[in-house]
């Protein structure tokens, strides 16, 4: 049985500046609106992902007179043609509703704006609580600092508290279940469940009997329901499981980390508008970056975190990504040496692995063989998947 503690608190229900954080994640996943507090003054903000015109009405008649605003990312802004290297505010005109905002957030052929104004002091704050809610960084927002007694019916949080939130929900981090799972071809392993403060889940799948005396073989796995789950052509992540798998269970034992960060972090529903921006013609990472997030939104804060708890502090990486040892070795995570993970390259995802290769740096060699081959016709629309 695995030993674990989380970061306590003087409140045994958390500090009131993270609950209300939490509260307010509920309020943008039910598609509600929620006051941000700072020095600064105060905002109320939208999400205009799940947004429909009833709601962006009643908005407009709960903020006023105060005028709103559209606040977007830079990656977004650069998307739409325009410079930034922070969040910009672009005006709402008085005749847009939820499907014109979507699409100036979401779509590829978004048509420029003309205008640009102050996206405010809590721009950071309300995109970071958007992407803490897997939605689209994009949001309506108002500067209620002056009428802010006429927006209490809203939750309320601070943006110090929600841009902390992230390494909160990782010190939270405990061990909630773990029990032996025999898997297919007959190997044996022990999967151990943890669970943060919020509910999140990721898992320890430890395959055999690790020593923990010598550099302990790790993969480090971002969920892929489409690739893990269905066998999807598209990218090779479930082909990089199973091969792990495969190869602990030969060396006698190692750890899969399960992390919960689908899409390199986007979530399920982005990662599907993603997809569909690459079927248009965009590649992986820049179709991350149409929708206004980062080319990769993953944190490994909470894999180091797991490693301590199970005392694994030395490890071999099972990865193509080099970028991955960087992250561990800064966290303190000793990384011995890497073993790369060569999974089939397929008509329909040699586009996604070469994006990989050339833009992100994985060390794909195997890829100068099947490129210089011929691609057999593609059973459906050439795609790309999200990176490892």
């Amino acid at each position: 049985m695995i030993e674990s503690t989380s970061v306590g608190s003087a409140d045994p229900f958390g500090p009131a500046a993270h609950i209300a954080v939490e509260r307010a994640l509920a309020e943008f996943r039910s598609g509600r609106p929620v006051v941000i507090n700072s020095r600064s003054g105060s905002v109320a903000a939208l999400p205009i992902d799940g947004m429909t015109d009833g709601r962006l009405a009643a908005f407009r008649q709960l903020c006023g007179p105060a005028k709103l605003h559209v606040v977007i990312t830079a990656s977004r802004a650069r998307a739409l043609g325009l410079d930034a290297s922070a969040p910009i505010g672009l005006p709402l005109s008085e005749g847009a509703n939820a499907a014109t905002l979507f699409s100036l957030v979401a779509e590829a052929r978004a048509r420029q704006p003309a205008d640009v104004v102050n996206a405010g002091a809590n721009a950071v704050a309300v995109i970071e609580l958007a992407k803490l809610a897997q939605r689209l960084p994009a949001l309506v927002v108002a500067d209620v600092t002056k009428n802010a007694a006429d927006t209490g019916v809203l939750m309320r949080a601070g943006s110090d508290a929600v841009l902390e939130f992230r390494r909160m929900a990782i010190d939270s981090l405990a061990v909630a279940a773990e029990a032996d799972v025999p898997l297919s071809g007959g190997v044996s392993a022990r999967f151990v469940i943890f669970r943060d403060a919020i509910g999140g889940s990721s898992t320890a799948v430890i395959v055999g009997e690790p020593d923990k005396q010598h550099p302990v073989p790790l993969r480090l796995h971002s969920a892929c329901l489409t690739g893990d789950v269905f066998g999807s052509r598209r990218c090779d992540c479930g082909d990089q499981l199973r091969l792990a798998l495969t190869r602990l269970d030969d060396e006698g034992g190692g750890i899969i980390l399960y992390l919960e960060q689908e899409g390199r972090g986007l979530g399920l529903t982005n990662k599907m508008r993603a997809y569909k921006l690459q079927d248009d013609g965009l590649d992986t990472l820049d179709a991350n970056t149409m929708l206004g997030f980062d080319d990769d939104e993953r944190d490994y804060g909470i894999a180091v975190r797991m490693l301590q708890i199970l005392g694994c502090t030395r490890v071999m990486l099972m990865t193509n990504n080099p970028a991955k040892l960087d992250w561990l070795t800064k966290a303190g995570i000793e990384v011995c040496g890497r073993i790369p993970l060569h999974g089939p390259v397929n008509a329909d995802n040699r586009r996604y692995l070469t994006a990989k290769a050339m833009r992100a740096g994985h060390k794909l060699d195997h890829l100068v063989t099947a490129l210089s081959e011929p691609a057999a016709a593609p059973a459906e629309p050439v795609g790309s998947g999200p990176a490892e």
